[in-house]
């Protein structure tokens, strides 16, 4: 029992956002890590345009070393998120997830979620991008 915090003392529990327009239209991904010694992280993502919707999406596992989310924008309300070679595309009219895109889609980038030197999810715009984030 006196052991526990120290088993979740490296732990990464965080989360950060891209505000689309205004507080209430943001995509949010947290990362988790259950345990300091394990190498990948869940990822989750929530995508909310209140008061209309708000969803949480499993997006799987990511490796913890070099965690990098890419975000585009594929149109309007409609987001491409790349881990790696992993895509998946939501929108966020109805808070929907949405099949694969194609390898033709035209997708403007947006940002990268990844975690800093002290292991805090923070949200990196793209340069030249216009939409709001925070």
């Amino acid at each position: 029992m006196l052991l526990t915090p120290l088993l979740l003392a490296g732990c990464v529990n965080e989360s950060a956002s891209y505000v689309i327009n205004g507080n209430d239209h943001a995509l949010t991904v947290i990362v988790t890590q259950d345990y300091f010694w394990s190498k990948q992280a869940g990822v989750r993502l929530i995508a909310s345009r209140l008061p209309d919707c708000q969803r949480q999406f499993d997006l799987g596992k990511a490796p913890m070393a070099d965690l990098n989310v890419e975000l585009f924008s594929t149109g309007e309300d409609s987001f491409l998120l790349r881990s790696g070679d992993v895509m998946w595309q939501v929108e966020t009219q109805g808070c929907s997830q949405l099949p694969p895109p194609s390898d033709n889609v035209q997708a403007q980038p947006i940002g990268v979620f990844h975690l800093d030197g002290a292991k805090k999810l923070v949200f990196e715009r793209a340069e030249g991008s216009v939409a709001s984030s925070q």
